[in-house]
């Protein structure tokens, strides 16, 4: 094992290798440094995700470690950092140390201000998914860090911030996995309605965002949006919209015009739903005629209805490869029992043929046992010849008295 010199230059260290650092304590910890890899993630041994170095939230954590390694270019390593915990430390040490990506999931036990505001951070991802606290940000001053990205996942009410605006925002608030829910409207979000770059994320079939939000949002030239939204009719008052871009948008139909926005230089929509797909490559090129795109204009993968219901309809797009596989043959064949069901007895039967083939799976936590009550819950939604609907409480009592996880 290689010892780390005691008295180090800041990075001076650039090989690949394993060092002992004082992470938490005296040699409480061994950084192993891979070859081409720029990325570092901590994280209680009990977290969802993989991290390489094991740390109790509430543990403090001794950030200057990092400051004797550099990458071979010579740039700070790590260059990507994601924390899980309670530890705000690393925005003072990047006062003196920029951190080129920071990915945060905070535990918090009690309400927190962070002061950010000398901190140099070119890019801020906090995930409020665990979050029970709230957290109040002073945003990196603009001459301290000039172009500072910021993105906000999860439960955006217990989030706010004061200070100069990041140059770009992204929001993905956390929306039920329901289509056919009450449109999501995003919360008051205060000084952040200042921004003029806004991207807004959803799950494509997820329950629908209403972009009622959007007239808070005074300011925005540019506007990003993936995913299931409604109300889009609302973006006609976004006349001065320069650059517009939709992702993954299964529905388009109350889509306005592209004549609606005079300024737009630079167009992007990408698998979206066919039909208005092709009415905008048509708009496109008419516009191009009066006016032509100075920046980029694309209208690419456009795609038929059941395209999504195939692609992201089921609830196990994040899993391994092979655990996909398995649930995915097991969703088929519960739907082609279901299809020949005639009675609440047969359906039951195959909502647990479907529930136990996961019992002795190596790999169900939390978050699979929630895929896979909503695979239930979808399953009980599907085809049978039973005559009266399956309600959803009597799925969920058939998959809980089925499963061990």
């Amino acid at each position: 094992m290689k010892e780390m010199p005691h008295h180090t230059q800041a990075g001076s260290i650039r090989e690949d290798g394993r060092y002992p650092i004082d992470l938490t304590g005296p040699h409480s910890h061994t950084l192993v440094i891979k070859p081409g890899v720029g990325s570092l993630s901590i994280g209680p041994s009990q977290s969802d995700t993989k991290v390489d170095l094991h740390v109790d939230p509430y543990t403090p954590i001794n950030w200057n470690v990092f400051d004797s390694f550099a990458t071979p270019a010579g740039s700070p390593w790590p260059r990507f950092l994601y924390y899980k915990g309670s530890d705000t430390g690393f925005f003072d040490w990047a006062k003196e140390r920029p951190i080129e990506e920071m990915s945060w999931v905070p535990i918090l036990p009690e309400d927190i201000v962070v002061d950010a505001s000398q901190s140099k951070l070119y890019g801020l991802s906090i995930s409020l998914d665990k979050l029970e606290s709230r957290l109040h940000l002073k945003l990196p001053k603009s001459q301290v860090s000039e172009y500072f990205r910021l993105s906000v996942d999860g439960d955006l009410e217990r989030f706010s911030v004061d200070g100069d605006m990041p140059s770009s925002l992204t929001l993905k608030p956390r929306t039920s996995r329901r289509k056919n829910d009450n449109p999501f409207l995003l919360p008051d979000l205060g000084e952040l309605h200042q921004v003029t770059n806004l991207t807004l994320q959803n799950e494509p079939l997820a329950q629908p965002i209403s972009l009622e939000c959007l007239t808070r949002f005074q300011n925005i030239t540019s506007l990003s949006l993936w995913g299931n939204f409604c109300d889009l009719e609302l973006l006609a008052r976004q006349t001065q919209l320069t650059n517009l871009e939709l992702r993954f948008m299964p529905d388009l139909s109350d889509l306005p015009s592209l004549a609606v926005w005079p300024l737009l230089d630079r167009f992007i929509a990408y698998n979206v739903e066919e039909i208005t797909g092709k009415r905008l490559r048509q708009q496109m090129k008419s516009r191009a005629n009066t006016r032509p795109w100075t920046s980029y204009a694309s209208v690419s993968q456009l795609r038929k209805p059941e395209w999504w219901t195939k692609e992201f309809g089921r609830p196990f797009s994040s899993w391994p490869k092979r655990l996909a596989k398995l649930a995915n043959e097991a969703y088929d064949a519960a739907q082609a029992a279901l299809a020949q069901a005639r009675s609440l007895a047969d359906a039951e039967a195959a909502i647990t043929a479907f529930t136990v083939r996961f019992n002795n799976l190596k790999g169900i936590e939390t978050i699979e046992r929630e895929d896979l009550g909503e695979a239930v819950w979808q399953l009980s939604q599907s085809d049978h010849l039973i005559g009266q609907a399956i309600a959803e409480e009597m799925a969920q009592r058939w998959f809980d008295a089925a499963r061990d996880y």
